[in-house]
C-alpha cells in the first residue's frame, strides 16, 4: 500500500508553513542564522528540504516528527566541529536537535562559514 505523500514545498516559506509552531520558529531562527552567515547565498527545495546555494549546495535543514535537523552537507564539516557538537545527536552529515533547544546562532554561522569556504575549495 503506498504511503500518503507530504504536500511538496516549493518554497522554504511552504515547508515552515506546514509544521508545528516550536519547529516552525526554532527553523525561522535557524534560516535566518544562515542567511546572515551566508547573505549572498540562494534558497531552494533540495530533496523536499528547505536549502541554501553558493557555489553548490551549501546547507539544508528541515523536521521530522521527532526533532529538527541542520544538514551541512558535508561529514568533514561535522568532524571538525566534533567536540562544539558532542551534545546534538550527529551523524555522517545530520545535526539532530530539540526545537526547544535550538543551535547556538554562533555555532551555525561557524558551519556555515566552513562550507562557504568548503565550497569555494
Amino acid at each position: 500500500m503506498a504511503m500518503p505523500r507530504r504536500t511538496r514545498a516549493k518554497t522554504i516559506d511552504e515547508y515552515l508553513a506546514a509544521l508545528s509552531d516550536d519547529k516552525r520558529s526554532a527553523l525561522e531562527r535557524l534560516r535566518k542564522t544562515i542567511r546572515s552567515a551566508a547573505p549572498k547565498a540562494e534558497e531552494c527545495i533540495s530533496y523536499q528540504l528547505p536549502a541554501f546555494r553558493l557555489n553548490g549546495m551549501l546547507v539544508a535543514f528541515g523536521a521530522t516528527a521527532n526533532h529538527c535537523a541542520f544538514y551541512p552537507l558535508s561529514a568533514s564539516t561535522i568532524e571538525a566541529h566534533k567536540n562544539e557538537l558532542k551534545e546534538y545527536d550527529t551523524s555522517k552529515g545530520t545535526i539532530r536537535f530539540q526545537p526547544e533547544k535550538p543551535l547556538p546562532a554562533a555555532l551555525v554561522r561557524k558551519l556555515v562559514k566552513a562550507r562557504i569556504a568548503e565550497n569555494r575549495g
